[in-house]
């Protein structure tokens, strides 16, 4: 694994030359001509990437292939859109550390949650407990997909959902996820690999480690690492796990998801299943009999939306031609030098950083907390400030590092501490009603 901890010892300056020294020492800075940015400062890649060249290019192609070719796309186009979960599986099997057979791309992530959760209680029946372990810091679409699953097996939510609590409010201890699979009857293990409020990252090694010495499946939610924290799911002997493709992989609002499935569960029957993952090779016979595909594309359901899919031909493009330990660096260099000014310049302006300083505990984005965070959130995009809210307290900001500079993130601390020392955000305050901690 590549040494990242130069990020978080680095001496950091405030002044703004500083910025710029890093700027044209940065190797990723030409990526950044290839994005159409129409705000200056977009800083929530974490929920959604901007449109990319590369990825116009490819959407434009499938659309001239539509125009072309009309149904014979399925077969003629290049690539034939027929095999587009398997070829974009293919590409981005290097970021999650996986076979291509073991990564299919399709569905949305809650689909995949509830296939893959379906899949994996259904595999355990009768042989282990039908617990699941999760962390009541996630995102509530991961619990309505298990207990939605758990449910239709019988089972009641309460009493086989079980959820690891947090001590501050940000973060989930490790040490309180292994203590948490001997407390309970569990058969899976399912977390995030990154927190969405406050950024932190998971230890995937370890809890997958420590939940197979225990008999247990362990899955991951890879939504807020894929594409800027490398993984190594099959080295790990991760089972299963699940990502969207439009936050660091820039695939667009509404973008395929995918999925990854551990080539030894290849016998497991996919809960849900549809005829997108049936063999391919006897897929259009349209025997009445499902016969699963041998790989990860079982677990796709319906026909890939090929104008949602195709953008991410050109997205990855640009991960692949860096690499993601390249992205990872840099990504790490910008949320210290964020956390290191949010200290200098907004600490006593009443902003407090809520995403963990170890570099190996943090993923791609950083959790500014301020008791009017919605107010100042919407302030700083009157600036031109792109960020979100979370509630009750958290703004994230996310310098993405494809099309984020050094500058950037020296501008939107001085623009936030513009806001602040001007009361911008009071009116909005007012509207929304006070202070909107709870």
């Amino acid at each position: 694994m590549t040494d990242h901890s130069n990020a978080s010892v680095r001496e950091h300056r405030l002044d703004e030359t500083y910025a710029r020294e890093l700027d044209a020492g940065d190797t990723l800075a030409p990526l950044r001509k290839r994005f159409d940015l129409s705000d200056r400062y977009y800083m929530d890649g974490n929920s959604l990437g901007p449109l990319s060249d590369d990825a116009r290019e490819t959407l434009d192609r499938a659309i001239e292939q539509w125009r072309t070719l009309g149904i014979k796309g399925w077969t003629e186009a290049e690539p034939p859109w027929f095999w587009y979960g398997e070829r974009l599986g293919d590409r981005l099997a290097g970021m999650v550390g996986a076979d291509p057979t073991e990564v299919v791309v399709g569905n949305s992530t809650t689909v995949n949650i509830h296939t893959l959760i379906g899949t994996f209680l259904d595999y355990l029946d009768g042989d282990s407990p039908p617990g699941i372990l999760a962390n009541e810091l996630d995102f509530p679409t991961d619990h309505y997909a298990m207990q939605a699953q758990l449910r239709q097996r019988g089972y009641d939510p309460a009493e086989h959902l079980h959820l690891v609590e947090s001590h501050d409010g940000r973060t989930i201890a490790t040490e309180d996820v292994v203590t948490a699979m001997d407390e309970h009857d569990i058969g899976i293990v399912f977390m995030p690999s990154v927190l969405y409020r406050s950024g932190q990252l998971f230890d995937i090694e370890r809890i997958t480690d420590e939940a197979h010495e225990r008999g247990v499946l362990v899955g991951f939610d890879l939504a807020h690492s894929i594409g800027v924290v490398p993984h190594d799911l099959s080295g790990h002997g991760v089972d299963f796990a699940v990502w969207c493709t439009y936050k660091y992989l820039n695939g667009g609002p509404g973008s395929i998801a995918g999925l990854y499935v551990n080539e030894r569960h290849f016998d497991a029957s996919p809960s849900l299943a549809g005829w997108w993952g049936h063999d391919k090779e006897t897929q259009f016979e349209l025997n009445l009999k499902f016969t699963p595909a041998e790989n990860a594309g079982a677990w796709q359901i319906g026909t890939i939306p090929i104008l949602s899919a195709a953008p991410l031909f050109g997205s990855t493009n640009l991960i692949e031609e860096v690499g993601v330990e390249r992205i990872r660096t840099k990504s790490l260099e910008l949320t210290s030098y964020l956390m290191y000014l949010i200290d200098e310049r907004l600490a006593d302006r009443g902003c407090a950083v809520g995403t963990p300083r170890d570099p190996d505990q943090r993923g791609g984005h950083v959790a500014m907390e301020h008791p009017d965070a919605e107010a100042l959130s919407l302030a700083l995009r009157e600036r031109g400030v792109i960020v979100d809210f979370r509630p009750p307290n958290v703004i994230r900001v996310c310098p993405a590092p494809l099309y984020c500079s050094f500058q950037d993130v020296y501008d939107v601390v001085e623009i936030t501490v513009e806001i602040l020392d001007n009361g911008e955000h009071e009116p909005h305050v007012e509207r929304i009603g006070g202070d909107q901690v709870t």
